[in-house]
């Protein structure tokens, strides 16, 4: 690899805040605050809306629309359009 052409690689914590969960990963992002760590060392920490933690399809709230009920009761309130 080329140096100084690529941002810096290094551990960073991901804070989510719908969950409250945190976690410990390497990454190329920039965090502005910074957090002390289980292991006693202090991590800049990036904050993210969303994670596994808090996400529907991981947490197994996530809910299965029906969509073939749905294009059924179109087609039978406008009828089936197109040329016959």
């Amino acid at each position: 690899m080329k140096p100084g052409i690529h941002p810096a690689y290094g551990p960073v914590v991901f804070r989510d805040k719908a969950a409250c969960a945190a976690f410990l990963t390497r990454s190329t992002a920039i965090g502005t605050k910074t957090v002390e760590w289980e292991d006693g060392n202090t991590y800049p920490v990036v904050d993210v809306e969303i994670s596994s933690a808090s996400h529907p399809f991981y947490t197994g709230t996530a809910r299965v629309l029906d969509t073939a009920g749905r294009v059924e009761r179109f087609e039978r309130r406008y009828g089936r359009s197109g040329a016959k």
